[in-house]
């Protein structure tokens, strides 16, 4: 049984820390927040029993692992972790910051992993005991239900950290696709501005539905960009957009009005029951 690590008690860390636990790993999530972790330990033994009720999986494997997980504030406790997943806040300054806690906590062999939306993997490595042994998992949210993983080489990553994370990722039964490091990878470069340019089409007055129709009955779409952006948390794309504004300069990764709006007011989308769309 892997033992494996996840820092962050967030939508996404709970997710992870589910697909983990179902593949059979021994998992401790870490959060400074006593309360978020109390919040994400409900959650996940809510995921499960609805997995459980839905036939998402197999039943054994569900059942079993919530006791897999282990919940902590105590970084230190990650020192015999194989694969730790970091899930913070998309922000640079505290994700360095941890990256560079965790060259004091963890073995020399582990395996850093960041799940970030658009932070390069060298500016995480940088700061890291080990450079070589850091990448990139961007995982989609919600973790347990997305098949595909983004699985971002950095320029030092050695190609037995890439092996692992690519083997974590299968056990987990999705398949990781490896792209080079550069700000929002791939999918998020391409998505964002999607995402902009849906939600500056709401201030011509053409409605949140009919946009996320037209993606989904005429391209074939799950989800048109608008739900998506819901999906995702529209905090967390506002986040990501003023990342890769900052890093690659460009004015068009600039959040539009109406998602500005919406962030302002705290409507960040399915977690909060309204954002471009209502869900409550």
């Amino acid at each position: 049984m892997r033992a494996t690590g996840v820092i962050g008690a967030g939508t996404m860390g709970t997710g992870i820390a589910q697909c983990l636990a179902v593949a059979g790993h021994r998992v401790l999530v870490v959060d400074n927040n006593d309360d978020a972790l109390v919040r994400a330990q409900n959650s996940l033994r809510h995921a499960v029993r609805l997995a459980l009720l839905l036939g998402r999986g197999d039943r054994a494997a569900l059942t079993a692992a919530p006791d897999r997980v282990a919940w902590t504030t105590d970084l230190a406790a990650l020192h015999d972790a194989e694969f730790v997943i970091e899930c913070v806040t998309e922000d640079i300054a505290r994700k360095t910051s941890v990256f560079a806690e965790l060259g004091r906590v963890c073995a020399a062999g582990t395996v850093l992993a960041t799940c970030t939306s658009a932070i390069p993997v060298a500016r995480l490595a940088a700061v890291a005991a080990h450079p070589e042994r850091v990448l990139g998992l961007h995982i989609m949210n919600p973790a347990p239900l997305t098949g595909t993983v983004e699985v971002v080489r950095g320029g030092q990553t050695s190609s037995a950290a890439l092996d692992l994370a690519l083997t974590v990722v299968g056990e987990m039964g999705k398949t990781g696709i490896v792209v080079g490091d550069r700000p929002g990878f791939v999918i998020n470069r391409v998505l964002m501005l999607s995402i902009v340019e849906a939600a500056t089409a709401l201030d011509d007055g053409v409605r949140a539905a009919t946009v996320d129709a037209l993606f989904e009955g005429c391209l074939g779409h799950p989800t048109g960009p608008l739900r998506t952006a819901d999906l995702i948390g529209l905090d967390n794309v506002a986040d990501t957009l003023t990342v890769l504004r900052t890093e690659l300069g460009d004015d068009r990764y600039t959040p539009p009005p109406a998602l500005a709006a919406l962030v302002a007011a705290g409507h960040y989308g399915r977690k909060t029951g309204q954002g471009f769309h209502d869900y409550r």
